[in-house]
């Protein structure tokens, strides 16, 4: 579960809700000054949230990226439903058309970018329809299912999502953290974006992390301009997978020192830095 350093925005960007014609979604929306280079969609992980990205939203904006970081349906802040067919990976691949449309952004002038879980549904959305989008950021997000030991945390989550309420679950989960993680100061502001989500929406998201096909070949046929980024370890997937993901897309690739599945809350100046150097470096449309 990411921990984000805090749950409150920085100055530069101030929390509301973005409409769309798929319904309403909760976001950050962090602006620099004028000019705007261009505008950063943000799709945060399995269990995660917007605030996720807070720590680059300084940065970025600094380096003149506006950033909106979006809670999924479902996800914290964003309404959902109580029914699993409603998280289908094809529905939420177009809520982010949908954001993307509502964004309103010219050509040229959107970057996708999904961390972990979200990185496979921002792929499912380029899937269909990419024109949207400058480019595609996968950050610590593999090119298939997770590995087995954490298909089987998916599936001990389901398993207990399905029968425990989600505060009964919380309190299980904290009593197996290690000692070092039991008490970080943040838990409140954990609890209740953990008794936010929709069981649904992570009983389903959980199942497509677990059963996710190979689509490397498909995106690779889009021909949109590619960043791998992670930590230099990570338990959800091997490394390796993510460095011959980004050859077999002809990626840029970037590797956080110090960071593992979230280098954009472990290492969020270097994070930025890396993914604003990708931006800045791509050719004008």
């Amino acid at each position: 579960m990411s921990r984000p350093p805090t749950f409150i925005p920085p100055p530069c960007a101030r929390a509301r809700v973005l409409g769309t014609e798929r319904g309403d979604f909760a976001v950050l929306d962090a602006a620099p000054p004028a000019p705007v280079r261009a505008t950063v969609l943000m799709l945060p992980g399995y269990t995660g949230s917007k605030e996720d990205f807070i720590a680059l939203l300084e940065p970025l904006c600094a380096a003149g990226y506006r950033v909106v970081a979006a809670d999924g349906r479902g996800q914290y802040e964003s309404r959902g439903t109580d029914r699993q067919e409603t998280y289908a990976q094809g529905e939420l691949a177009r809520d982010v058309l949908a954001q993307a449309a509502a964004l309103g952004c010219g050509d040229g002038e959107l970057h996708l970018l999904g961390h972990s879980l979200g990185g496979q549904i921002a792929r499912a959305a380029v899937l269909l329809d990419a024109t949207a989008f400058r480019s595609l950021t996968l950050m610590s997000s593999g090119p298939a299912e997770v590995v087995a030991a954490q298909r089987d945390k998916v599936k001990m989550l389901s398993d207990a999502l399905s029968v425990l309420t989600m505060g009964e679950v919380w309190e299980a989960m904290r009593a197996l953290d290690p000692p070092q993680d039991a008490d970080t100061g943040d838990g409140a502001d954990m609890r209740h974006r953990w008794l936010a989500h929709h069981p649904a929406q992570l009983i389903a998201t959980g199942a497509q992390l677990a059963a996710e096909p190979d689509r490397v070949d498909e995106l690779a046929a889009v021909g949109l301009p590619v960043h791998v980024l992670s930590g230099e370890r990570d338990e959800v997937w091997p490394v390796e997978l993510f460095d011959s993901m980004a050859r077999r897309l002809g990626a840029r690739r970037t590797t956080i020192a110090g960071a593992e599945h979230s280098p954009n809350t472990a290492r969020p100046l270097e994070t930025a830095e890396a993914l604003a150097a990708f931006w800045d470096g791509l050719p004008a449309v």
